[in-house]
């Protein structure tokens, strides 16, 4: 039998740390390894696997398309883009979208965006536009992006950074109208952190901070690249507030899991400041792209994804809370986007982590000693139930012989 994982180890480079296991086959929430072990996915590819694995109205929507027209590059017009765009910005109540690849790339256009709306609109002096981003942020990991991350791993080795970035306290409305400044474009954040350990901000956070950036003339920039698109129990996490921002990030779930697809979408005064060849992609709106997007936008509405989301998540974060076990510090989240933190003094949720391996159930960890959930938003309450239970089994044991040490 091949040795893939050693194949990855040998000839890629040591940026991830793959848990043990190889997966060759998935459908729906479970994967299967190359032993033919099936496990119930509770991560989701980081929620770009919303849609379950091999979606078959996904798979149809990418075959089709790539068997009729593949990419052009935005030389020309599609048949596919303009559709794709057209209900994005119908779902969202947004202007106009720009199409790029990863999520790293919708937040580098969004910067972009604001800054030359500064310069253009706001009338801040050329080359002092300030940006303003919030502690434990996870936007990317491209130069510019990590140069205003908080993590100092994310950072180690990689300076100098982009100037023109400052940092507040997540869910401090109060630090965020100290910090802006006459020069400030715009305030870019995460209604909910992800990788930053799942932080649910305070009620009342997101539209105190949509007060603060309309009173200041500022742009409210909303990275919804892991929240967006049904995870929370809405279509947007920003919506739990009422809040509509001015420029939004969506990715991710986006491709359906299929492939990379993410959007920059904004008001039509803050998108009319691109002019050709100001920004672009080659694969960025790509037919197969645009017709993936679409199917995906179609799906989550047609099979209620977001309502299934609201009401499996609320069961999810009640069968995790319900956990009685010493070593449990806090659960977070919202909808189908839970986060379990674990006391540090007593196990790591690397440790646990392995052991939900073991009793087949896939996720990952996270800051804060923070253990991941966000399956696939076609999950039900039994496999949540299913899930839970392996998770309850093995935080016990591990509760158990810490005791007995």
């Amino acid at each position: 039998m091949t040795d893939f994982a050693g194949l990855e180890s040998r000839f890629g480079a040591g940026n991830y740390a793959p848990l043990p296991v190889t997966i060759v086959r998935g459908a729906g929430v479970y994967v299967w390894d190359e032993a033919g072990r099936r496990y119930i996915d509770m991560m989701g590819a980081y929620s770009a696997a919303s849609f379950g694995h091999c979606h078959p109205r996904l798979v149809k929507a990418l075959t089709e398309q790539a068997q009729r027209l593949d990419t052009i590059s935005r030389a020309y017009f599609s048949d596919q883009l303009g559709p794709f765009l057209v209900k994005a910005c119908a779902l969202t109540g947004m202007d106009a979208a720009l199409p790029m690849n990863s999520g790293a790339e919708a937040v580098e256009t969004a910067l972009k965006a604001a800054r030359k709306w500064a310069y253009k609109v706001k009338g801040v002096p050329t080359d002092r536009a300030e940006i303003i981003t919030a502690e434990g942020n996870f936007h990317g990991r491209t130069i510019s992006i990590i140069g205003f991350s908080s993590q100092t791993q994310y950072r180690d080795g990689f300076g100098p950074f982009p100037p023109g970035f400052t940092r507040v306290p997540f869910g401090d409305a109060s630090a965020l109208a100290a910090a802006v400044t006459p020069d400030t474009a715009a305030f870019l954040v995460e209604p909910i952190q992800g990788e930053g350990g799942i932080n649910v901000p305070p009620p009342g956070y997101l539209a105190e901070a949509a007060r603060i950036c309309k009173a200041n003339n500022v742009l409210l920039l909303c990275d919804e690249i892991q929240s967006g698109l049904g995870r929370t129990g809405r279509l947007l996490a920003c919506q739990h507030e009422g809040v509509t921002p001015d420029g939004l990030m969506l990715g991710k779930a986006l491709g359906g899991g299929m492939l990379p697809v993410s959007l920059f979408l904004a008001r039509r005064e803050v998108m009319q400041v691109f002019t050709p060849g100001d920004h672009g992609s080659t694969f960025g709106g790509n037919p197969i792209a645009s017709a993936v997007g679409l199917a995906a936008l179609d799906t989550l509405i047609d099979e209620r994804l977001i309502e299934r989301a609201a009401t499996v998540g609320a069961h999810l974060l009640d069968r995790l809370s319900a956990i009685k076990n010493p070593i449990i510090r806090e659960v977070r989240g919202r909808g189908l986007f839970a986060g379990v933190e674990l006391h540090r003094n007593m196990v790591s949720a690397g440790t646990v982590i392995s052991r939900l391996l073991q009793a087949g159930v896939l996720t990952k960890d996270t800051h804060r000693n923070t253990i991941r959930f966000a399956p696939p938003l076609i999950i039900d309450e039994s496999q949540v139930d299913w899930a839970v239970d392996r998770l309850t089994e093995v935080l016990n044991e591990i509760a158990a012989s810490t005791v007995q040490a």
